[in-house]
């Protein structure tokens, strides 16, 4: 019996529930264990302590965390429920889909909602625990697990397939744009005709996706947490930036530029997302009279506060070509004591400049490294 097993039996679902009520209590981890070994064998005690533990983590992806099933790997690399519900929307019009390497199921919590669906994966473990999480989330009666190699099932009678490919070993982080299986055997997939996303790291490197297909980038509270790939049979634009849990989407437009100048009152810094999808014009070009102030640094300026939820706006209160004694001199005169230092296009070492500029100001402010027409810059900043 595995550790999953063990946790399913009457004694371990019982344990779970111990666990559960007693793991935040005063008293200390030590104890409890000591406590439950004198009942209950030393490898479920400490199966069921890891599940407690993961669960707990888990509540910030999954509305009923308490009730699904985890490994570390596995929940790392799962989708949130607001993500999965996201990667869904692209599947309104199929009435079935795969969802292959589906790990302990965070996708298929999505997939599954209003669809049959069947989760392919080869780990016995996250199979098995796909299906569970899946009936944890009403979703159970729509789903066909299978345990097997994705390259090994045949798709024929699928039109549409969701897949996440491994990342990462047991040891180690593969590099960016490198999964199992690859992203040559996905675009091969869907040359077949099959319609396609395949969520990927964001720091997937944009030269190898194929023509024709979407790159949509994913953040969550300006955190950005993975690209997504979608094939011609799914896509709707080349470029896509959309911010969870708002819903809200930017996409790409033909001839979308901006001019360059110097800072001006405010500053947007856009949020990641955006960054990474390339769409910083079509965010200027959105809010009116905006400007770059370096043609290959990401950020933006504007004589108004620029309101948008794609990025944060900050007051410009200083802005001058980099110098420290400068920076130094500037943060003294606005009586500033604490920085918050951001840099972008700049190679200063920014610990460095915390232990050198030693302020006893009142006041807090965030300072901007980058380059402004391609000369090294700084701007004081305040909120907005």
């Amino acid at each position: 019996m595995n550790g999953l097993d063990a946790l399913l039996a009457p004694e371990g679902q019982s344990l779970l529930a111990e666990v559960a009520q007693a793991l935040p209590a005063a008293d200390g981890e030590l104890q409890l264990i000591t406590r439950l070994r004198r009942h209950h064998p030393q490898e479920l005690v400490a199966a069921a302590l890891t599940q407690a533990k993961l669960r707990i983590r888990a509540r910030s992806k999954f509305t009923h965390a308490d009730r699904m099933y985890f490994t570390q790997a596995g929940l790392e690399q799962a989708s949130s429920e607001r993500m999965a519900r996201h990667h869904a929307e692209r599947y309104a019009p199929f009435d079935l889909v795969a969802d292959l390497c589906t790990g302990i199921g965070g996708d298929l919590i999505g997939l599954a909602d209003g669809r049959a669906a069947i989760a392919v994966d080869k780990d016995p473990v996250h199979a098995h625990m796909a299906l569970l999480n899946a009936a944890a989330n009403g979703v159970g009666e729509r789903v066909t697990s299978v345990c097997a190699d994705v390259r090994d099932v045949r798709l024929d009678d699928v039109g549409a397939v969701f897949v996440d490919p491994a990342r990462r070993s047991s040891d180690r982080r593969f590099a960016a744009g490198t999964s199992e299986p690859s992203l040559d055997w996905c675009f091969a997939l869907a040359d077949r005709g099959v319609a396609m996303g395949i969520k990927a790291a964001p720091g997937l490197p944009t030269e190898l996706v194929p023509a024709g297909w979407e790159l949509e980038f994913v953040s969550e509270h300006r955190d950005l947490k993975e690209s997504v790939l979608w094939s011609p049979a799914l896509a709707t634009t080349q470029r896509r930036a959309t911010l969870l849990p708002e819903r809200l989407t930017l996409v790409e437009q033909a001839g979308a530029s901006l001019p360059v100048q110097a800072p001006g009152t405010f500053l947007l810094d856009p949020d990641p997302a955006v960054t990474r999808a390339g769409l910083v014009e079509e965010l200027g070009q959105s809010l009116g009279d905006v400007w770059k102030v370096d043609e290959r640094i990401a950020f933006l300026s504007a004589d108004f506060a620029m309101d948008t939820p794609f990025g944060r706006t900050l007051r410009i209160e200083a802005s001058a070509p980099w110098s420290l004694a400068r920076l130094r001199e500037t943060l003294r005169s606005l009586d500033i004591g604490t920085v918050d230092i951001r840099k972008r296009g700049s190679a200063v070492d920014v610990d460095e400049i915390q232990r050198k500029l030693k302020l006893t100001g009142g006041r807090a402010a965030t300072v901007v490294l980058t380059r402004v027409s391609d000369q090294p810059w700084m701007m004081v900043c305040s909120d907005v």
